[in-house]
């Protein structure tokens, strides 16, 4: 029995033409119109019963305080409530820290950063626990609180020990050089501000368990914390995920909290529970992008090639450790971009503060590190005299060569990328143009002034933990022809499902609308590797092509002795099945015969990244199975009366390989950089002297619109294969292009840069915010940005008493430069580069149920 909807074309017009939507078209999003429609449904869309209960948190008012008494009985009389929770309440495990311990689910006694919970409330509705929360009575004992990385860093105070990468004698190559060049950089951070805010909604089963929808980027983290938390075996949880209204890597760990929470209560009540934070208690309590304070000492020869570099990256890691090891680690990795430093010291500090942790986003840790290769290259050029592109190209890694942490370098296309870019876009003309209309403006005392630069990327595309680099998937193929694919990646907005969808419609050379890829769920793909580190096509999409060849070389062998041909002979094409010269069926018709001769149509599919290995006590290795490259080249007006800028250009020159969908692969292009763009010269988190943030609502945190995109902007791919065996030889394009954004902050410092006549390279900060760059103008002018006067002085003395110690710190601008903590050389080794199959992997070292440590 079989049927053929009437959704699809009918298969005598499919049997004329090749399948729509293969690989290499540009299918559109598979969520595309309910996302323009509306009708989309996000966790918070789910329709609940009137039955479910609501949560909010009660949060700390300190960032580092003892908690001496908490009168909650105002709370519990409020309108609405139902219960209150805290950590005396709790069940089973208390603690959810990633990777470390750490990350308590309540506050016991201390409080270490401002918006840590206190308490839960349990309510008839999110109004009435919001409502609720506002009447607890908390006493404290404040404590000293470190908010700084220069502090964390004068006293020694980590999340996570330094590490330190090392090769050749860096000290004695900066001695010898004939030009040495040192400075700093401070970067801050940055807020996800994904449109869906934290959520999740938890249902109980009557057999015990918990159904648990979540917006989160690791549903195996989700089922196995909220498991941990309630006491209840793994597989008494599953966790649902859909979709998520944007991830970027902030619901990758910290969405584990909430879902955690609302599965404590959903047992405790035997209700479903739901909770979702405001935007505003969003950005409070939950982590950013790190902050990060590095500083270089490099030395280089007369053509600016680098000799040897000492380098010290120090991130503002928060309260706990979260994922900033690896974030550091990822930092450290980058540090080079794409340039061969043939000596090297380089130091990775995890400061910790009394903030919120910062987690995961964008690049984890990977633009912080990349960043200071930039600037450091600008900073080479302004010191020699030198165009910033000649530097730039005269430094790229050659074919043959390795990275300071012994990762070889091979099929490096970067040089040809970047020339391709430059002769495209007449850098050379425009450059010339650029410098003579500065000289005129200088003239004519004009405000205007034009910077251009062109940056290179390249970023590793892998989990640097190795457990982490593996996948699964499931394929079910029904009798009239449809197929059914869930695998273990998430979807937020970045095209994943569609792309997984193209890669089982290509497989069997069918319609991409016979393909439906269907949520991720717990209970069909289990332990799944969080949705991150750019791997989600890489992993998955090779993952459900493993099951689908699973399926073909079944249902070959069933045609094969069928039909008595060789099985050389069957062919699946144009959605149908050549068997021969003896058969033509449709996909549908022949699916449905091998049904009858009792034939498996499902299948799972399982795939693990080769080449990968990584020795974090020698320092040593091959973390990543391939490089992403790109180039972009922007320019940018600055007055340099206001600091105000516009970005008039930019082209872009990305490789993603040979793409499975170009439309897919340019979307995520875009919006990468215009998100690096905004981190780079808008998004500006504030925090007062009490650790406060102040830049809490969408009302004072200035993310890009569409104003602040390009007047013209171009973008192309790289129509390159990768030399890897990835899935159909692409590449990874979701994090890389967040750092093409380093071209527009570049050619901001170009055109300060060109009041010195390119001579010194501008104090610049990240962002570049109209503020900063008037206050780098100013300096490089040689004019004080502090206002002196005293009746001035003692206007601000006035506004600000020796007592009040909660004002914002707004002149944050240049860092101090820190020396390196105590530094330790690692032993030296060659490493082992490859690793075929590790002991590790056999007989893994697993301290508790969770397995190992996770992290990128």
């Amino acid at each position: 029995m079989s049927h053929h909807s009437s959704l699809f074309d009918s298969y005598s017009i499919r049997r004329e033409r090749p399948p729509k939507n293969k690989i290499g078209t540009g299918a559109k999003h598979d969520s595309a119109i309910s996302h323009v429609m509306g009708t989309a449904t996000y966790v918070d869309d789910m329709l609940k019963p009137e039955s479910t209960l609501h949560l909010a948190v009660g949060k700390s008012a300190h960032a580092h305080a003892r908690v001496l008494n908490m009168d909650l009985s105002a709370v519990r009389a409020a309108d609405g409530v139902i219960d209150v929770i805290t950590f005396k309440d709790l069940p089973a495990k208390t603690d959810i820290g990633a990777v470390f311990d750490g990350d308590p689910l309540m506050v016991d006694e201390i409080t270490e950063y401002v918006g840590q919970t206190l308490f839960a409330v349990v309510a008839t509705s999110h109004r009435a626990a919001k409502k609720a929360v506002l009447n607890a009575v908390v006493e404290y004992e404040p404590l000293p609180a470190i908010l700084t990385v220069e502090d964390a860093l004068k006293q020694q105070h980590f999340v996570r020990p330094s590490h330190f990468m090392e090769r050749g004698d860096a000290q004695a190559e900066l001695e010898a050089a004939p030009t040495r060049v040192a400075g700093h950089i401070h970067m801050l951070g940055q807020e996800h501000f994904y449109l869906e805010g934290q959520v999740s909604y938890v249902v109980p089963c009557d057999d015990g368990g918990l159904e648990v929808y979540t917006s989160s980027q690791h549903p195996s983290e989700v089922q196995q914390l909220v498991a941990e938390v309630v006491d209840l075996p793994f597989h008494a949880v599953t966790t649902v995920v859909r979709r998520m209204g944007g991830g970027f890597g902030g619901k990758e760990t910290q969405a584990a909290a909430w879902a955690c929470l609302c599965g404590i209560v959903a047992k405790r009540q035997n209700v479903p529970v739901s909770m979702r934070l405001d935007r505003q208690d969003d950005m409070v309590v939950t982590g950013k992008r790190h902050e990060f304070s590095n500083r270089y000492d490099v030395g280089v020869n007369d053509e600016g090639q680098v000799l040897g570099v000492d380098m010290q990256l120090s991130g503002l890691c928060g309260y706990s450790p979260d994922l900033s090891d690896a974030i550091v680690d990822r930092a450290m990795f980058h540090c080079d971009n794409a340039y061969y430093y043939p000596a090297a010291q380089i130091a990775g500090h995890r400061c910790k503060t009394h903030t919120v942790s910062n987690t995961a986003y964008r690049g984890f840790g990977g633009p912080q590190g990349l960043l200071t290769a930039e600037y450091m290259m600008d900073h080479i050029a302004y010191t020699l005299g030198k165009d910033p592109l000649q530097v730039r190209l005269a430094n790229l890694y050659q074919n043959g060569q390795s990275t300071h942490y012994g990762q070889p370098i091979e099929h490096f296309d970067l040089a040809t990328i970047m020339q391709t870019l430059a002769d495209d876009n007449e850098y050379d003309k425009r450059r010339q143009q650029i410098t003579e209309a500065n000289k005129k403006a200088e003239a004519e005392g004009s405000d205007k002034r034009l910077g251009l630069a062109l940056t290179p990327v390249k970023f590793g595309i892998s989990f640097t933990v190795q457990t982490l680099n593996q996948a699964g998937a499931l394929v079910l193929i029904y009798t009239d022809g449809t197929i059914q694919v869930n695998h273990g990646g998430t979807e937020m907005g970045q095209g994943l499902y569609i792309k997984i969808a193209q890669i089982v419609a290509n497989e069997f050379d069918v319609d991409l609308d016979t393909v439906k890829a269907t949520a991720t769920r717990t209970d069909k793909v289990p332990n799944t590797s969080p949705t991150a580190a750019s791997s989600g096509t890489d992993m998955n999409g090779k993952a459900a092509q493993n099951a689908c060849i699973t399926i073909k070389n079944r249902l070959v062998e069933f045609a094969a002795e069928h039909f008595e041909v060789a099985a050389e002979d069957i062919k699946f094409e144009c959605n149908h099945v050549h068997i021969g010269d003896k058969e033509v069926l449709t996909f549908a018709d022949f699916v449905l015969l091998a049904y009858q001769h009792r034939i498996s149509l499902s299948s799972t599919g399982y795939y693990k990244t080769p080449k990968i290995f990584y020795d974090r006590s020698k320092a040593w290795g091959r973390p990543f199975f391939y490089f992403a490259l790109g180039a972009a080249c922007a320019e940018v007006e600055v007055d340099i009366l206001t600091g105000e800028y516009k970005v008039l250009r930019c082209d872009i020159l990305h490789d993603v390989g040979q793409s499975i969908n170009p439309a897919i692969d340019i979307g995520q292009i875009e919006g990468a950089f215009v998100q690096g763009m905004g981190w780079l010269t808008a998004e500006e988190l504030i925090w007062d002297k009490k650790g406060n943030l102040a830049s809490n609502s969408a009302a004072n945190y200035k993310i890009p619109t569409a104003h602040d995109l390009p007047k013209q902007w171009s973008v192309k791919l790289f129509d390159r294969k990768n030399e890897e065996q990835t899935i159909y030889n692409s590449k990874a394009v979701g994090e890389p292009p967040f750092m093409l954004a380093a071209s527009v902050w570049c050619a901001i410092n170009n055109a300060v840069a060109s009041l010195g006549d390119y001579k010194k390279n501008p104090d610049l900060t990240m962002p570049a915010t109209p503020e900063a760059v008037l206050k780098a103008v100013m300096r490089l002018q040689g004019q004080e940005w502090e206002i002196a006067t005293k009746a001035e002085a003692k206007t601000v003395q006035s506004l600000t008493p020796d007592d009040d110690d909660c004002g914002i710190d707004d002149d944050r601008v240049l860092p101090q430069q820190v020396p390196h903590g105590k530094d330790v050389n690692p032993p030296e080794s060659e490493g082992q580069l490859f690793d075929e199959q590790p002991e590790a992997i056999e007989n893994p070292n697993v301290s508790t149920a969770r397995g190992p440590a996770h992290s990128e």
